[in-house]
């Protein structure tokens, strides 16, 4: 019986996906946020950087979400404040 409906199209799907991960729809929050995608070694020298450049008890820094691609590759959102106030 559920071979009868036909499958939902999911082309509009994937394309708010990849809108969202490049960042196009911008959070309602007042976070700077910065993505990146880097090989996993040059991406904790990334994060630590910024976690040098901008204090976690200042900014509130965070890494806001990582996943791991082929080949090695690493991509994460970096998310802080815009000041330190």
């Amino acid at each position: 019986m559920a071979d009868s409906f036909p499958r939902p199209p999911l082309a509009g799907l994937a394309r708010q996906l990849r809108r969202d991960r490049r960042g196009v729809a911008a959070p309602a929050d007042s976070f700077v946020r910065e993505t990146f995608v880097l090989p996993r070694g040059h991406a904790r020298t990334v994060a630590r950087e910024w976690f040098d450049r901008y204090p976690k008890a200042a900014y509130w820094t965070s890494v806001e979400s990582w996943r791991v691609l082929p080949g090695d590759e690493v991509e994460f959102t970096m998310r802080r404040l815009p000041t330190a106030d």
